[in-house]
């Protein structure tokens, strides 16, 4: 198949304009990456919506793939090396029939690795079309890491719990062991293997913590650290030391703290490692934080983003100038909110711009730049220099100190569109933190647009959830809220009210959550509050009687609603917000 066709497909499916193809086609030839991986970062068309399109001009039928459904007998046929790469996944075998799913039917090598399989198994072949995304939760269920570390530890002749080993005492220090190529091997193949399941779960952080009768490993999945393997103390240090080569680090500095990032492909996916080591009694911790495109990059609706405060974002984002500041809590997902709006924001006619610590995600189109404080390059710095650059846009990682405000305020009155956050509890604060900032008031209501709260919290598993009523002082706040909502929104909720819970099962490895969704709160600028700001007798309790006339959605409000949908834990929803 042809890009060609696929786009000429895909305009005529109205998904985007004739020119907006042909764009796509030169951007694909000229930086030699797959028409279908640009579509998708760009949210254009919906995997299952392209993969429909593409049954019909290969003449394969597409199939959604359930990955509890896949025979591990039929699956383990090919190997997994050889699966990924292809984006191969045998789901079953009957009979003398074997029958696959693949991202690209159409490519050769893929074709071949087919052909191979069937001569061996002397078998005949059965092939639907499937999404990169489907196939990646295949490739998860079956992923081979517990083999790999298996395998790694018996060539080290090293058991968990075995404290006396005289030949790895050796590579203890693993420079030197490095340079003689002593050990070597099993090292890497288990740095290797941690790195790649991480990436195949969505882990969105590693931590490899020395301990005194243990390696403990633990990744980051849906907000809460979990023990993934426990690995001999004997080690900790080689596995840091590793580490420590990926990312550059100095390998016999281990009284400090070390920052360091290292870029790898993994699953045929550019991933980016952020990297912090951290000095304890018992050797070096090392934190990595996973920043895989795929996983961090995701669109306002993803994020949990709904209803009106979608559509206040959509259009204040569409505004020719004006600042739009997020706020929340660390690890309350502001970032991943900044990068989807850039995203909406990045098109070929206009400039966009970003100053950020660190650069998390590279968003091709976007002129992206790390601040480095220690040499005098600041977010202040940065933004009198970006001024310079003839931007349209703007993203200023954070507004930390009363200059950075300033320029922020004055770029939003020039003509810009500013995205920065904001270290207060909801959107309410941000105007008595600007203030504070000793920003005149006057300008904030000339140069403010928007103002985002948001919190994350986990998402209910969608396998295993059940319906349950609410215990009655829990329908005492949902009543409550609920009536103070907009008449429209009162309506979709009717008596009786039911909230969610999830027991686990093997979707959500009994967790009984899935990922995290975001609870949003969205407070606009208004002639009224414009008023209200520049009034002498301004008070920060005026703010709520303005939020409410605006009907305003709050945090706790939100969250409340989502419950009702089955998204999230009610009891969550109350422990993580408050009333207004």
């Amino acid at each position: 198949m042809k890009n060609q066709d696929l786009i000429q497909a895909l305009i005529q499916g109205e998904f985007f304009t004739k020119v907006v193809g042909e764009r796509l086609l030169r951007e694909a030839e000229s930086s030699r990456r797959d028409v279908e991986a640009i579509i998708y970062s760009r949210n254009l068309a919906a995997e299952e919506e392209v993969a429909k399109i593409k049954s019909k001009i290969l003449n394969i039928p597409y199939k959604k793939i359930e990955p509890d459904s896949v025979e591990e007998g039929a699956f383990k046929l090919l190997p997994q090396e050889t699966a990924r790469t292809y984006k191969i996944a045998p789901l079953s075998r009957k009979d003398n029939t074997i029958i696959v799913g693949m991202v690209n039917p159409d490519n050769p090598n893929a074709q071949e690795a087919l052909r191979f399989l069937a001569k061996q198994e002397h078998a005949n072949l059965g092939v639907y079309l499937i999404t990169p995304s489907d196939a990646n939760l295949v490739f998860r269920r079956f992923s081979p890491f517990a083999e790999e570390i298996e395998s790694a530890l018996k060539a080290l002749n090293v058991k968990p719990g075995d404290e006396n080993q005289p030949q790895f005492r050796k590579i203890i220090r693993l420079e030197e062991g490095l340079k003689q190529g002593t050990n070597e091997a099993p090292i890497i193949r288990i740095v290797s293997s941690l790195l790649k399941e991480a990436v195949s779960i969505e882990a969105s952080d590693i931590h490899i913590e020395p301990h005194r009768e243990k390696t403990r490993v633990r990744f980051r999945l849906g907000g809460d650290l979990q023990e993934f393997i426990a690995l001999p103390p004997e080690l900790a240090q080689a596995v840091v030391s590793r580490v420590k080569v990926l990312s550059r680090m100095k390998l016999d500095e281990t009284r400090i703290p070390q920052d360091g990032r290292f870029r790898t492909v993994i699953y045929e996916k550019e991933i980016d490692f952020r990297v912090s080591t951290f000095p304890t009694p018992n050797g070096e911790k090392v934190a990595l934080r996973v920043l895989d495109p795929s996983v961090g990059l995701r669109d306002l609706e993803e994020i949990g983003i709904t209803g009106n405060n979608f559509n206040l974002l959509t259009e204040g984002i569409q505004k020719p100038f004006g600042m739009i500041l997020l706020t929340g809590p660390t690890g309350s997902g502001k970032t991943t909110t900044l990068y989807a709006l850039m995203r909406i924001l990045n098109r070929d006619e206009v400039n966009v711009i970003s100053l950020e610590d660190p650069v998390e995600y590279t968003i091709e189109g976007v002129n992206q730049s790390q601040v480095r404080p220690e040499i005098g390059y600041s977010f202040a710095s940065g933004l009198r220099q970006i001024l310079r650059q003839d931007p349209d846009s703007l993203m200023v990682g954070e507004i930390r100190d009363d200059e950075t405000a300033g320029l922020a305020i004055h770029a939003a009155l020039t003509g810009h569109v500013v995205l920065s956050t904001l270290h207060t509890n909801n959107a309410l604060g941000v105007i008595p933190r600007l203030i504070d900032m000793d920003v005149p008031p006057f300008l904030i209501s000339a140069a403010l647009t928007l103002m985002a709260g948001q919190r994350l919290i986990s998402r209910i598993c969608q396998k295993c959830k059940q319906e349950i009523d609410p215990p009655p002082p829990v329908l005492e706040v949902i009543e409550k809220e609920l009536a103070k909502l907009p008449s429209e929104l009162q309506k979709k909720y009717t008596k009786p009210y039911k909230i969610y819970r999830a027991k686990g099962c093997e979707a959500c490895h009994g967790k009984g959550v899935s990922g995290r969704i975001a609870l949003f709160e969205v407070f606009q600028m208004t002639p009224e509050l414009a008023d209200l700001i520049v009034d002498p007798d301004f008070t920060e309790g005026r703010l709520v009687h303005e939020a409410n006339r605006q009907k305003m959605i709050f945090l706790r409000q939100d969250g409340i609603m989502k419950a009702l949908d089955g998204l999230v834990h009610m009891e969550e929803v109350l422990r993580e917000t408050e009333e207004v």
